[in-house]
């Protein structure tokens, strides 16, 4: 017979992670389809490289505005209710962008849908501390997070055949991307609104037991954290420990923007066509997807979460760096696909790190401030390489400098856990006590 912590957290993701896998895979991919989109929807409406970058980027001014405020709503009313009312809403305006007539509407329709969107990974963060130890969450934050590279493997293949497809029912073939891939989320919102719970007892299919055990050791693994950051909007908001995290993230996803938005072009620019185009971007994500559920697991076997962070970071910074000092196709890709392993090895872990920082009241709305801030490079990122496309024809200076910001992320995240150690050494209490940083 199993043990009760292994019956129960099992339960608990196999009830959950698969839907909220499809779910994030839905997410990812109706964000950054408009990379593909461009190559043929920037020549029918006279876009520029910067016009694209500029309405590309916009969605995180809006998911940045709109963060704080979802995440808040979503621990007020629950998780089931408000996660399906985000994809509801982004699934309609994603297929909407297939109407967009001229630059305003493209910026509008991507700010509708940053506004939509927020709220979604940091409320599925905040929603698996209630559900699952710390111990548990590298693994199952990294196979969630492969969400988005799983997204551009799969979506990247679809997305140039669909471009392929002009002229289909009267419709441009970027029209029919985003109708097609952007319709699935609100199906899916009612499998997300039958299946999730908003608490561990209100889970009819958990025992009375595995209910008190999950209760317990989610109790004393609250008390045992090092807290940096107290509980309570305020004080979350004017945290000098959470501004520097947010532009520690602001780095980190500057790297999966920057690449993911433009990986199309620089594949493209191989010489190509749209299907093997679409195909061959498939690779850096797949290898980022493959690194990230492995690191994730070897974080969580060896309990230790600050070089888990700091080493995949640093390898990212190192790579995209590189891929921007050769020519020869084989060795970009090869480069950019070592980026993509080092920041989406990145991602689960970090998340897995945050909470230990932080007393049990902030972590809602801390998880959404950084998410929130940090996705800000969303906006700046695709906005910069675009510029600077515009302004030299090469994307390289774009991603030397996101390469560059990379390297400041580590040496902050670096200090942060240094003070961290600091603190805790001076409570008494021991530095590697669980859940806290290893």
């Amino acid at each position: 017979m199993q043990d009760i912590e292994t019956r129960t957290t099992t339960k608990v993701i196999r009830r959950f992670l698969p839907i909220l896998v499809v779910s994030f895979i839905l997410c990812f991919l109706d964000r950054v389809n408009v990379g593909f989109a461009t190559l043929t929807m920037s020549k029918d409406l006279g876009f520029s490289n910067t016009v694209f970058g500029l309405g590309a980027g916009i969605f995180f001014v809006a998911y940045f505005l709109f963060e704080v405020p979802s995440n808040i709503i979503l621990e007020k009313v629950g998780a089931r209710i408000w996660i399906a009312r985000i994809m509801i809403t982004w699934g309609i305006l994603s297929a909407a962008t297939a109407f967009v007539w001229d630059e305003w509407s493209f910026y509008t329709i991507r700010f509708l849908l940053g506004a939509a969107e927020a709220g979604f990974f940091p409320g599925i963060a905040f929603y698996f501390t209630l559900w699952l130890p710390s111990r548990h969450r590298g693994k199952v934050n990294s196979i969630f997070l492969a969400s988005m590279p799983v997204a551009s493997v799969v979506g990247s293949p679809i997305s140039g055949w669909l471009l392929s497809l002009d002229g289909m029912w009267g419709l441009h073939g970027w029209q029919l991307l985003f109708i097609i891939e952007g319709l699935p989320s609100v199906f899916v919102a009612f499998v997300v609104l039958y299946l999730l719970r908003d608490t561990p007892e209100k889970a009819e299919w958990l025992d009375a037991d595995e209910k008190a055990w999950l209760a317990d050791e989610l109790r004393r693994e609250r008390e045992s954290v090092t807290a940096l950051v107290p509980h309570g909007v305020l004080n979350v908001m004017k945290s000098p420990i959470i501004l520097l995290l947010c532009v520690v993230y602001f780095g980190v996803t500057a790297f999966n923007y920057g690449i993911s938005f433009f990986l199309p072009q620089i594949v493209r620019d191989f010489g190509l066509s749209f299907v093997q185009t679409g195909f061959v971007a498939a690779i850096p994500p797949m290898c980022g997807a493959i690194g990230m559920v492995l690191w994730g697991r070897h974080s969580d076997k060896h309990n230790e979460r600050r070089l888990h962070v700091l080493l995949p970071l640093s390898l990212a910074a190192i790579g995209l760096g590189s891929a921007t000092l050769v020519s020869v196709p084989v060795l970009k890709l090869a480069f950019l696909s070592l980026a993509a392993v080092g920041v989406f090895s990145t991602v689960p872990v970090f998340w897995v790190l945050m909470p230990s920082l932080l007393s049990a009241g902030a972590v809602a709305v801390a998880f959404a401030v950084v998410n929130s801030v940090g996705n800000l490079s969303g906006f700046v990122a695709p906005y910069v390489v675009g510029a600077l496309k515009d302004a030299t024809g090469s994307v390289n200076p774009g991603l030397q400098a996101i390469s560059l910001f990379g390297f400041v992320a580590v040496a902050l995240l670096a200090g942060i856990i240094r003070y961290q150690q600091s603190v805790a050494r001076a409570d008494d209490r021991p530095v590697t006590a669980k859940p806290a940083v290893s």
